[in-house]
């Protein structure tokens, strides 16, 4: 007798017709789509003024190249944790910013984005819900998508939830029976270039205790405060056991390709076991971060006087650059809080929308980055990318991509103590100074 299996569902008639394959649409970041438009509009000798990707637009150090060159036969795939060198180089550069930490609670992946995306994974249950600020990073709600988690906004400011309004968002969640387990920050801030003061992160702090959240803690940025002096506050000072830090090499020293980052996981029981849950992600999504990559890094985490000049240099340059566009734009009429930190602007064209409505017909962000765009060339971001209301017509405006073509005019201006007089910047700034008083009449 031949063997048949009985399936475990009716089986189709023979007339029914099979259903279409499809694919529910996962869209392209839109900050790496934005440069992609924009290095096609170059390609076609079209002018452009790259506004819009949030790279830091510097040369690699030539200590760093040097040492990706040394170690370039390290071909094996290493412990996915990361090398031993770089897990204890970051755990001291925490230290020097008054976070101990031991080197066992380092994680390393390629690039923090994917530590982000592991950490969004591996904290709580599934379904379990993630706060971010409104506005903040592309990718912090759309990885949390990808994991099955819903991404709750709460208005804050500076990359950090308004206290009182998390509390409300954790508390509706619960009752309707989808509880927020972790809140995502960003010290400092993208979009924004702000840093949210002291008091902000303790209230937030408070919630986070009061309703048993994990804080997961974006300081990629950190170094590049604009005032080295500013004070900053880590919630994993207030609430070491409940805080995991991430950062990387791709903003401070500006190797946004090489693909490096670090996650701080907190001490104690909580932080062994989401060590061994992020790990077992890690392996099988990316298994370990490259190996020669690894062996810079860990020099770069070192940070020897060399790699110490360039930082204090870059966060020189960012200022300048950012401070001179804010200018221009709030000379055209736009509302923009002055940046203090890394290279980004986050101006607001709602004083000026009947005059956007009556000459380009701009009605929402999207229509006026459009507008920027086609009509001029200007690559910006809607804040609407960010979680925002997409009628407040606010913009993200990134501005190290202005620093010039080569690494020659790259490195003129990171050693410039004047950098917007430098002709290249300067007809930048200019250009945009041309555009928006086009724009707003």
């Amino acid at each position: 007798m031949a063997l048949t299996i009985t399936p475990p569902f009716p089986l189709p008639r023979p007339d029914t017709r099979p259903p279409r394959l499809s694919l529910t649409r996962i869209p392209v970041s839109a900050t790496l789509a934005a440069n992609e438009t924009l290095d096609a509009r170059r390609r076609r000798g079209e002018p452009v003024l790259p506004l819009a990707f949030g790279e830091a637009g510097l040369p690699a150090h030539r200590m760093l190249r040097a040492a990706l060159a040394r170690a370039a036969g390290c071909n094996s795939y290493g412990p996915v944790a990361g090398h031993a060198p770089l897990r204890e180089a970051a755990a001291c550069y925490w230290a020097r910013r008054g976070l101990p930490t031991d080197a066992e609670a380092v994680i390393c992946g390629p690039g923090s984005k994917a530590l982000l995306f592991g950490l969004t994974a591996a904290i709580g249950g599934q379904g379990a819900g993630v706060a971010v600020t409104r506005p903040s990073w592309v990718s912090y709600a759309a990885q949390a998508a990808l994991t099955g988690r819903q991404a709750h906004f709460v208005p804050g400011a500076g990359g950090v939830p308004d206290a009182d309004l998390l509390a409300r968002a954790v508390t509706a969640a619960r009752a309707a029976g989808n509880p927020i387990r972790s809140v995502i920050v960003t010290l400092p801030d993208n979009p924004t270039g702000l840093l949210a003061p002291a008091a902000a992160v303790r209230d937030l702090c408070s919630v986070a205790e009061a309703h048993d959240l994990v804080i997961i803690s974006d300081e990629i940025y950190r170094d590049l405060v604009h005032d080295p002096d500013a004070p900053f506050t880590s919630p994993a000072v207030i609430c070491p056991e409940r805080t995991v830090v991430t950062s990387g090499l791709s903003k401070n020293l500006a190797l946004g390709g090489w693909r490096l980052g670090v996650a701080r996981l907190p001490a104690g029981g909580f932080g062994r076991e989401l060590r061994d849950r992020l790990l077992g992600i890690g392996s099988e999504i990316w298994s370990a971060p490259a190996g020669p990559v690894q062996q810079a890094a860990a020099l770069a985490f070192s940070e020897p006087p060399e790699l110490a000049e360039r930082v204090a240099l870059s966060r020189r340059l960012h200022g300048s650059v950012a401070r001179a566009a804010a200018r221009r734009f709030a000379a055209a009429g736009a509302a923009v809080p002055p940046p203090q930190a890394a290279f980004y602007l986050y101006p607001d064209f709602s004083p000026l929308a009947d005059v956007l409505l009556g000459r380009h017909g701009i009605t929402s962000d999207e229509s006026l980055a459009a507008v920027l765009l086609r009509e001029y060339g200007v690559g910006v971001l809607p804040g609407s990318a960010f979680g925002e209301d997409g009628g407040r017509l606010r913009v993200r405006v990134a501005t190290a991509m202005l620093y010039g073509d080569t690494d020659a005019e790259r490195h003129a201006a990171l050693n410039s103590a004047d950098p917007c007089s430098l002709p290249w910047i300067a007809a930048s700034l200019a250009r945009l100074e041309e555009v928006l008083a086009d724009l707003t009449g």
